[in-house]
C-alpha cells in the first residue's frame, strides 16, 4: 500500500434509463502502484472504459472511493479536481475523433498548458515542439492539422497532449485498437519508453490479450461491470482461475501456428446490465456452473500470491 498511487474501492457507476438501472460498474476494487501498468481486459460492454472515466471523474461515480496519492478524488471540489487533471490524463481510443480538426496540433497540445496558466506564449510553443519531438512526430509539424497525419501519428499527438501537464498517471483507453499491427508495436514501445523515462503509472484498457500481456504488470478481468479475476500478469496468463479468463485466453489467436490449445466454447450472449442474472454474473454462460452459482454472488478472494478470483471453483 505504501507504494500505491491509485486505490479504487467498491466503485459503482449506474446509469438510469426511465425506471431501468444500468449497472455499468458494480463494485470494482483495485490499486495501481507507482510506475506500474494495470491492464484491464474484457469483452466490449464489460465496463472497462466506464471504470476509467469514473476514476478520472469524467463520469461522476454513483458510489465508492477513489484515492489518488492520498487524496480522496470523489470528495474534491471542482476547483481541486481541475488542478488534479495535471496529474491524471487520458489517451483516447480513436485518435482522430479526439483531436479538434479545426485546430493545429500545436494549438491542441498547447491548450492544456494555457488553461492551467503554464508559461508564456513563447515558452508554451517551445514546450509543445519539444513534446512533438519526444513522441516522434517532429517539431516542424507544429502548424499541421490532424487530418494531415496517419493514424499512428495522430495517436502520437494524443500522447503528447496527455504528457503536456507532466502527469503521473495516464489512462490508456484502447490506444492501439484502431491502428495497423506494425503501428501498434511502435506505439506500445513508445508508451513503455515514456513510462520508464518519466515514472508513469498506466491503467491500460484493451480487449487484446496479447497487448495486455506484453505491457502490463498486473491484469484485471472485467465481466458485466465486475472484476472477476485480478493478478500478476504471469499468474493470469499461466494459471487462469476463473472460467471466463480461461475462455478469453483459449479464444485468443496463437502467435505460433504450430501451437495447439484446447478451445472452450463461450455459450450464449453477454447479459444486459439492465437485467443482470442473479448470483454469479457469468453463470448463464459458464461451462462449469453449479446450482449455487445462480443463487450466490462470488467475491474476489485470494487464491495465491498476488492472485484473486471470484469463483466458487477456486
Amino acid at each position: 500500500m505504501a507504494n500505491s498511487l491509485l486505490q479504487v474501492t467498491d466503485l459503482k457507476k449506474y446509469f438510469y434509463q426511465g425506471k431501468a438501472t444500468v449497472k455499468a460498474v458494480d463494485g470494482v476494487t483495485f490499486q495501481i502502484d507507482r510506475n506500474e501498468t494495470f491492464g484491464m481486459v474484457g469483452e466490449s460492454g464489460s465496463g472497462k472504459t466506464t471504470v476509467a472515466r469514473a476514476v478520472l471523474r469524467l463520469h461522476e461515480p454513483t458510489s465508492g472511493q477513489v484515492v489518488f496519492d492520498g487524496r480522496d478524488v470523489l470528495a474534491l471540489p471542482d476547483r481541486e479536481v481541475r488542478a488534479l487533471r495535471r496529474e491524471m490524463q487520458i489517451i483516447f481510443q480513436d485518435p482522430l475523433s479526439s483531436l479538434n480538426p479545426m485546430m493545429s496540433v500545436g494549438t491542441i497540445i498547447e491548450d492544456a498548458l494555457k488553461i492551467h496558466g503554464i508559461g508564456t506564449r513563447a515558452e508554451r510553443e517551445e514546450e509543445v515542439r519539444r513534446l512533438l519531438d519526444l513522441v516522434g512526430v517532429g517539431r516542424k509539424f507544429y502548424h499541421a492539422f490532424p487530418h494531415e497525419f496517419s493514424g499512428g501519428q495522430q495517436q502520437r499527438v494524443g500522447i503528447a497532449r496527455a504528457l503536456a501537464l507532466k502527469p503521473r498517471f495516464i489512462v490508456c483507453d484502447e490506444p492501439v485498437s484502431s491502428l495497423d499491427l506494425s503501428i501498434q508495436a511502435q506505439i506500445l514501445n513508445l508508451l513503455e519508453e515514456l513510462q520508464e523515462r518519466f515514472g508513469l503509472a498506466y491503467l491500460f484498457i484493451s480487449h487484446n490479450l496479447k497487448v495486455v500481456e506484453h505491457l502490463s504488470d498486473v491484469v484485471g478481468v472485467m465481466y458485466l461491470g465486475k472484476l472477476v479475476e485480478v493478478g500478476d500478469t504471469e499468474a493470469i496468463y499461466r494459471r487462469p482461475a476463473h472460467p471466463y479468463t480461461q475462455i478469453l485466453l483459449a479464444s485468443a489467436p496463437q502467435m505460433d501456428p504450430g501451437a495447439r490449445s484446447k478451445r472452450i466454447l463461450l455459450e450464449g450472449e453477454v447479459p444486459s446490465p439492465i437485467d443482470p442474472p442473479s448470483g454469479c454474473p457469468f453463470h448463464p454462460r459458464c461451462p462449469h456452473r453449479m446450482a449455487r452459482c445462480s443463487e450466490e454472488v462470488p467475491v474476489l478472494k485470494q487464491i495465491g500470491s498476488g492472485h484473486q478470483a471470484a469463483c466458487f471453483l477456486t
